[in-house]
């Protein structure tokens, strides 16, 4: 696993203490890419925490990027996500 992947994961779960989180490198797809150029990566992520309970999906996201603030800006050129509550993961049949 990458290293930045790792820095993703202890943002993530330092600011939202997910009950799930899969991160995945998709940078290697975008090769060519213009921010794979630049060197930041494009990673997809599906986080479950109650931290989202009673929050539209564009505040979801917003506190996502706010746990990775500067990476952001250097690290991650791209990032997909799923930010889902418990019961949302539950009643997609995750587990």
């Amino acid at each position: 696993m990458s290293s930045r992947v790792e820095q993703i994961r202890e943002r993530i779960q330092g600011a939202l203490e997910p009950l799930h989180l899969e991160i995945t490198d998709d940078s290697a797809s975008h090769a060519g890419h213009a921010g794979a150029t630049s060197g930041g990566g494009h990673f997809y992520a599906t986080i479950v925490s109650a931290a989202f309970d009673g929050k539209s999906p564009v505040q979801r996201h917003r506190m996502v990027y706010s746990a990775l603030d500067d990476m952001m800006h250097n690290e991650i050129h791209a990032l997909s996500m799923k930010a889902l509550t418990p019961s949302e993961h539950q009643t997609t049949g995750n587990s």
